[in-house]
């Protein structure tokens, strides 16, 4: 197991944060403490069930890149994950992410649409259970995700980079074994086609009020 972020809830009295409020959805390194994604975002809901949070266009955003600042899916497989790595900021572009997370559940449920709103997919993003802090929330990627469709077709994504993560040290046998299990059963709730996908999520709109967080200089830091 890689360290975590010691977790805390929001200082605002009720341990959740109000609508509207602006935090960060953060990733660690794999198998590093190091923060290499951060991502600010607005709260669209946050109770003891559910954690949904808008990431806008425009956000400007913290990303890997390779040290001379390559994207690291330019880079082949092969050395993808051995090249030394830093991060630059760069700007969220589209129509935005809804991203929903349960307490505790080892995947996040990720909204896409087309430029004029028309759903295109629900994506679950396998990873860390999030840990609250008073900022935001942290987790790590656990490259293997899977794609979900309108019509109730699902498929795996980046099993070629799961497997690599593998085979340079990014993850135990052990890890990824945790990691398909976490995908097994994410695949037996998708197949129940339960909530989030019959929650109609993907009517929801964001508030066009709403200003486009922004991305503090000390983001890979903790804030409190």
């Amino acid at each position: 197991m890689t360290a975590q972020v010691e977790a805390e809830p929001p200082t605002d009295g009720t341990g959740h944060w109000s609508p509207g409020d602006h935090i960060l959805w953060r990733y660690r390194a794999n198998a590093t403490d190091r923060v290499h994604i951060c991502r600010p975002v607005t709260v669209v809901r946050d109770d003891p069930d559910l954690l949904a949070v808008w990431l806008a266009s425009g956000t400007h955003c913290v990303r890997p890149v390779l040290a001379d600042g390559t994207p690291p899916y330019q880079e082949p497989l092969a050395t993808r994950y051995t090249k030394p790595r830093t991060t630059a900021v760069g700007t969220w572009t589209g129509t935005g992410v809804l991203k929903l997370a349960r307490p505790g559940q080892p995947w996040s449920v990720w909204l896409f649409w087309d430029l004029d709103w028309r759903f295109r997919n629900w994506y679950v993003n396998l990873e860390e259970p999030l840990a609250r802090w008073a900022g935001g929330v942290d987790s790590e990627d656990h490259f293997l995700d899977i794609a979900v469709y309108p019509d109730r077709r699902w498929e795996w994504k980046d099993e070629d980079e799961f497997a690599q993560a593998q085979c340079v040290g990014l993850m135990t046998a052990a890890r990824a074994e945790e990691v398909r299990a976490a995908g097994r059963a994410a695949v037996e709730h998708i197949e129940s086609w339960g909530a989030p996908f019959t929650s109609g999520w993907e009517h929801w709109r964001p508030d066009p009020a709403w200003p486009v967080p922004a991305l503090p200089d000390d983001w890979d830091l903790r804030r409190v």
